[in-house]
């Protein structure tokens, strides 16, 4: 660390590790948990409508008929991340309980994130313009495509119907449509006040993974889920993003890829978005089981950031050294 450079914690993986606490000793219930409910809901609309917002259309337009990358970003987070979730649902349910076994397949049929691998790009000195573009197609092929492969590979653990896809699609979609319709009268605006995005960001994270859990407890969440299969689950997100990220590697290395755009590539597509799957999981799983299913997604988000954190900051440095050499 350089001389007179302080500490700064990172608050967002703090709350995300009390949050479940805070559930657990004060979970929301009956109005409690109604308030919460609507506010989660209003919270995620306007995030998803600041994304839009914040989002170039030209820029991501330019970006986008780069198809093949995008093909393969899509590919690892689509087909690669579902194939491995479906091979680990044949023999995972021997040491964990079903709802854990398909919180972990949920968890691999997910989009990318778009904060953090935009913002972990940018640290590893990547290809920022092809990240937003990247994270962003993944997350709006994500609002159409998770609940059609939740329903090919969970079957009977979600409940799939026109009310819980229309509820996706008025959350998720519609809000981040309005924003790029938008875009040239708000973006100004949200580029001098970029804080904003952020707050919103990990404040309706918070809020809907609060909701979550507090409904989980209420169900007995922790007297389903044991110390040993947490520590399964981390087990599991471990070695989940380690192949993915070792065949994304083998990949760029195979296709003489650039560094800028491999660096996208690791982190766009071995990522997946919190932000999206909560909401999703809340449509799509019965509330008694929704803590339980949700915990490996929360588990695997965690794992995701310290490691990519890690790597930005260590490819950043060797990028900065090399152009300082």
């Amino acid at each position: 660390m350089a001389a007179g450079t302080k500490f700064r914690p990172d608050w967002f993986l703090i709350g995300l590790i009390c949050i479940p606490v805070l559930a657990t000793l004060l979970p929301a219930r009956g109005v409690g948990a109604t308030i919460v409910e609507h506010a989660t809901t209003v919270a995620v609309c306007l995030l998803f409508f600041l994304h839009g917002a914040k989002l170039s259309p030209s820029e991501a337009a330019r970006s986008f008929a780069h198809w093949r990358f995008q093909l393969l970003v899509l590919g690892a987070t689509f087909v690669l991340f579902p194939l491995l979730g479906v091979g680990f649902s044949s023999f995972g349910t021997a040491f964990l309980s079903p709802e854990l076994v398909t919180g972990v397949v949920f968890v691999c049929i997910l989009p990318s994130t778009v904060q953090s691998s935009i913002a972990f790009t940018s640290m590893a000195r990547g290809n920022v313009a092809l990240a937003v573009s990247s994270a962003s197609l993944s997350n709006v092929v994500g609002v159409l495509l998770t609940p059609v492969l939740a329903a090919l590979l969970l079957g009977g653990a979600v409940h799939i119907t026109g009310g819980s896809v229309l509820g996706i699609v008025l959350q998720l979609l519609v809000p981040f449509v309005a924003g790029q319709l938008l875009h040239s009268h708000i973006s100004p605006w949200l580029k001098r006040h970029s804080s904003v995005v952020k707050v919103v960001d990990s404040g309706s994270v918070l809020l809907v993974v609060y909701g979550a859990f507090s409904a989980g407890v209420v169900e007995g969440l922790w007297t389903v889920v044991g110390p040993g299969e947490l520590g399964l689950v981390v087990a599991v997100s471990a070695i989940l993003l380690a192949v993915v990220m070792l065949v994304l590697g083998l990949v760029a290395k195979l296709t003489s890829m650039p560094r800028g755009d491999w660096i996208v590539l690791l982190f766009c597509g071995s990522k997946k978005s919190q932000v999206s799957g909560v909401p999703m999981a809340t449509l799509l799983f019965p509330a008694a089981a929704l803590g339980t299913t949700i915990l490996p997604l929360m588990i695997f988000h965690l794992f995701q950031l310290l490691v990519c954190s890690v790597l930005a900051r260590f490819w950043g440095r060797g990028s900065a050294a090399d152009v300082g050499s």
